[in-house]
C-alpha cells in the first residue's frame, strides 16, 4: 500500500509531517490556500475602491458605470476571503485543473460567488453584474506581489518576531540573573580572563536586538501598475482617472504596504532580499548561541535538566544530550540556506517579467518554518540548562594563571611611574606561569618579590580568579 493512500496528511517534507505542531501557526499566512485567500482580499478590495473612490476623489465611483457598494454589498465581498474553507479550496482547485492559472481560479472563484449575491442581499443587488470589475486593469503581478507582501508581513509581526522576541527576553533576563557570576573564559579553546555568565548572554542580547531593530523597521513593498508598470491599460480604459493617485492610495492606505512607484511587471522584491538578509543574520547569531551553548554544555558549564521518560541513547541510559540545541542548529542551516537562495534570486528578473520568482516565493513558507522550527527548539534548549556551580568554580580555582594579565599590566603602570625592578613585566609573567600549574601560592608569592607600592600589591594579592571580571556585569546594562 502506498502511504499516500492511507492519508493526504502524511508530509513529504518534516515541517508538515513531524514538525507540523512546531510550524503550524505559519500555516495561516505562508500556504498555498493562505496566498489565495489573501488574492481574494486583494481583488475585493480594489473592487471596493473602484466603486466607492476614496477622500482625494471625493469617494465617488472610480469606474463609470458602477454604482457605490452598499454597507450590505462590502460586508458580501469582504466575506469571501474570509469564509475560504475546505469547500472553496477545492472549488478554486477546480478551476485552477481548468485554467492552470491561480490567479484566473481566484478570478472566477470570487465570480462564482458573486452570483450567489442575491441569495444573500436580494434581487437588487448589482454585484452578479459588475464580474468584469473583478481583476480590472490588473496584471496578475498586482495581486500577487500585494498578497505575498501582505502574508509575509502577517507571518513576520504575528508569529516569527514574537518567537524571536521571547529568545531574547529570555536571555535577557538570565543575563541579569547572572551578571555577576564568574566564569572561565576560553580563547582559541584555552584558559583566558574570566568573564561572567550574565555578560556573555549579554553579548547574544546586544546582536540580537540589532537585527530586530532591523526587522522592526523593514519596509514591505507593494505596486499596482499594470502589465509592465506603466498604467498603459488603465489610461485606456478611464484616460481622466489619476491612476498614479489611485495606486498609492490603495497599496499605501488599503494595503498596509509601502508603495513602489517603479517597476516593471514584477515588483522587484528587493524588500524581500534584505527582509531575508536579516532574518538569515539572526538565524546565524542563534546557530552561535546553540554551539556556544552545547560546547558549554560538553564543559560541564551548564547542566541539563533530564526529562521524565526521554532517552538520550539507545544504548547507553545515562546520556542526556542536548539535542535541543543540535536540532536548532541544522534548522537554522537549513533556514539560512532557503533564505539566502530566496535573497540572491528574487533581485533578478529576465527583462519586464519571468517566471523564476514565482516558484521561488513558494518556498518563503520553508525558509521561515525552518527557522520557526529552530526557535523553537532553541527556546526549549535554554529553558533545560542551568548553571553547574560547582564545575564553574572548580574551573576558576584551577586556572590562577589567568592572573598574569592583571600582574602583568600593573607592572607595565608601575615602571612607568618610575619604580624599580618592572622592566619586562611581559617577559617575567611570561616566564613564570606560561606552561606550568599555577597556585595562589605562586601567584602571591611573586608578587611580593617585586616592588610594588602598597595599595597595588594589596589589590592585585586580593584578586582571585572569581573576581577578576572586570566590570562584566555592569556591561549587562547596555544589551538593551
Amino acid at each position: 500500500m502506498k502511504l499516500t493512500d492511507i492519508s493526504p496528511a502524511i508530509a513529504l517534507t518534516p515541517l508538515d509531517g513531524r514538525y507540523h505542531a512546531q510550524t503550524a501557526d505559519l500555516v495561516e499566512y505562508l500556504s498555498e490556500p493562505a496566498l489565495n485567500r489573501e488574492r481574494m482580499r486583494v481583488e475585493v478590495e480594489w473592487m471596493i475602491l473602484l466603486a466607492n473612490g476614496f477622500e482625494a476623489n471625493g469617494n465617488q465611483p472610480i469606474v463609470e458605470g458602477v454604482k457605490p457598494f452598499t454597507e450590505a454589498e462590502i460586508a458580501f465581498l469582504r466575506a469571501i476571503p474570509e469564509d475560504f474553507g475546505a469547500e472553496g479550496i477545492a472549488a478554486h482547485a477546480a478551476h485552477e485543473a481548468v485554467t492552470h492559472h491561480d490567479v484566473k481560479a481566484v478570478e472566477y472563484y470570487i465570480d462564482d460567488q458573486l452570483d450567489k449575491a442575491p441569495e444573500t442581499l436580494g434581487a437588487d443587488t448589482q454585484l452578479p453584474n459588475i464580474k468584469t470589475l473583478v481583476h480590472f486593469a490588473c496584471t496578475s503581478e498586482d495581486i500577487n506581489n500585494l498578497s505575498t507582501a501582505r502574508c509575509v508581513k502577517d507571518a513576520m509581526e504575528r508569529v516569527w518576531l514574537p518567537n524571536f522576541e521571547a529568545i531574547i527576553d529570555h536571555l535577557a533576563a538570565k543575563a541579569e540573573e547572572y551578571q555577576d557570576k564568574a566564569m572561565l573564559s576560553l580563547t582559541h579553546g584555552q584558559p583566558a580572563t574570566p568573564t561572567t555568565l550574565g555578560k556573555e548572554l549579554a553579548v547574544y542580547v546586544y546582536r540580537l536586538n540589532r537585527q530586530l531593530k532591523h526587522l522592526k523597521a523593514q519596509e514591505y513593498l507593494g505596486k499596482i501598475n499594470g502589465a509592465t508598470g506603466t498604467f498603459g491599460a488603465h489610461l485606456a480604459a478611464l484616460p481622466n482617472v489619476d491612476w498614479v493617485a489611485v495606486s498609492r492610495e490603495f497599496v499605501t492606505n488599503r494595503m498596509g504596504l509601502t508603495w513602489n512607484p517603479l517597476t516593471t511587471q514584477i515588483e522587484s522584491h528587493d524588500w524581500q532580499a534584505e527582509l531575508y538578509s536579516t532574518v538569515a543574520h539572526a538565524n546565524r547569531i542563534m546557530h552561535n548561541l546553540c554551539v556556544d551553548v552545547w560546547m558549554y554544555i560538553s564543559r560541564g558549564v551548564f547542566a541539563q535538566v533530564p526529562v521524565k521518560g526521554a532517552t538520550g541513547s539507545s544504548t547507553m541510559p545515562h546520556k542526556v544530550n542536548p539535542i535541543r540545541f543540535e536540532n536548532a542548529e541544522a534548522n537554522f542551516e537549513f533556514s539560512c540556506s532557503l533564505l539566502d537562495t530566496l535573497a540572491a534570486t528574487l533581485v533578478e528578473s529576465r527583462w519586464q517579467r519571468d517566471l523564476t520568482d514565482s516558484t521561488t516565493q513558494r518556498n518563503i513558507g520553508s525558509a521561515l518554518g525552518y527557522s520557526l522550527l529552530a526557535l523553537n527548539n532553541l527556546m526549549g534548549g535554554l529553558k533545560s540548562i542551568h548553571p553547574n556551580d560547582i564545575v564553574i568554580a572548580r574551573e576558576l580555582d584551577e586556572n590562577w594563571e589567568v592572573l598574569g594579565e592583571p600582574i602583568q599590566t600593573a607592572m607595565r603602570a608601575c615602571e612607568l611611574k618610575g619604580l624599580p625592578g618592572m622592566e619586562k613585566p611581559y617577559e617575567k609573567v611570561k616566564e613564570l606561569m606560561r606552561g606550568h600549574e599555577i597556585s595562589q601560592k605562586d601567584v602571591e608569592s611573586f608578587i611580593d618579590s617585586l616592588a610594588f607600592d602598597e595599595e597595588t600589591a594589596a589589590y592585585l594579592k586580593a584578586l582571585t580568579p572569581a573576581t577578576y571580571t572586570g566590570v562584566a556585569g555592569q556591561l549587562v546594562a547596555f544589551d538593551r
